[in-house]
């Protein structure tokens, strides 16, 4: 008897955790398809490669429609494509510069799950992993933008949870903290900056380059969303990751006023 390989899809999967992603869950028994602007594969990788622009709807329908065609069914949606700002104040950013954070990290979300859930309604059954980030439920400051990205993304995926479960489909955040990965080096720098931050700019970058050095690999959050793929009941979020958890669990317990002063001193901030 043959037995059928369950379907995933994951953006951003030309590297870091989209890649460790997308190995992981090839070596987990899925037909896997990764996504990049590109679509070309490495030679090392365990899965096929679609090319995928995030922000182009006719790029998601077709990179949809082709698995579909060679498939016939998509069972995993792992939206994990996205990019951040270098560290700089709120201020620091033109309004096209949001637009463009926006586009990607959240209405890339929304328009891959537009071209996904009617498939997997129709199938009556799926899960769509959103790798969403510890900022989307803790904000930080000097990254204002990414933090409100990720919020949004939070709370799309918690009232997209609650309308497709009775269609047998669940919605699943996974919260990184700090990833070792080429992220923060492929981050934009912002497009309006100003004199008065420039101090404080180069003391957060320092901070966080440093973070970065000596942060967890890709595969641990990895390891989070296979577990999050085969859990039964999911819940709704998972944290990845020793700072992400720690992050959690102030926001959980510990008073406001601990939080924030704690998010100040680790970013040595006045």
């Amino acid at each position: 008897m043959t037995t059928i390989k369950p379907v995933a899809l994951v953006t951003g999967a030309s590297s870091g955790i989209g890649e460790a992603i997308a190995n992981r869950l090839a070596a987990a028994g899925y037909s896997v398809y990764g996504t990049s602007r590109r679509g070309t594969p490495a030679l090392h990788q365990a899965f096929s490669m679609l090319a995928l622009d995030v922000t182009d709807d006719a790029s998601v329908d077709a990179a949809v429609a082709e698995l579909l065609r060679r498939e016939g069914r998509i069972d995993l949606l792992v939206n994990n494509a996205g990019f951040g700002l270098a560290p700089a104040a709120a201020e620091e950013s033109s309004i096209e510069q949001a637009k463009a954070v926006f586009d990607t990290n959240f209405l890339g979300v929304v328009r891959m799950t537009r071209a996904v859930v009617p498939h997997m309604r129709r199938q009556g059954s799926g899960r769509i992993i959103n790798i969403g980030s510890i900022l989307g439920v803790v904000s930080v400051p000097y990254v204002a933008l990414y933090v409100a990205s990720k919020h949004a993304v939070d709370g799309y995926s918690q009232a997209l949870d609650h309308e497709l479960r009775t269609h047998g489909i669940r919605v699943v955040v996974i919260e990184p903290g700090y990833t070792r990965t080429a992220f923060e080096s492929n981050s934009l720098q912002a497009d309006a900056k100003l004199d008065v931050y420039e101090d404080i700019r180069v003391k957060v970058t320092k901070v966080v380059n440093q973070a970065m050095a000596t942060a967890e690999g890709p595969d641990v959050v990895a390891d989070v969303v296979l577990k999050a793929v085969r859990a039964e009941r999911p819940k709704l979020r998972y944290t990845a990751g020793k700072t992400a958890a720690q992050l959690q669990f102030m926001r959980r317990f510990a008073p406001a006023g601990v939080l924030d002063t704690g998010i100040r001193k680790a970013l040595q901030l006045a």
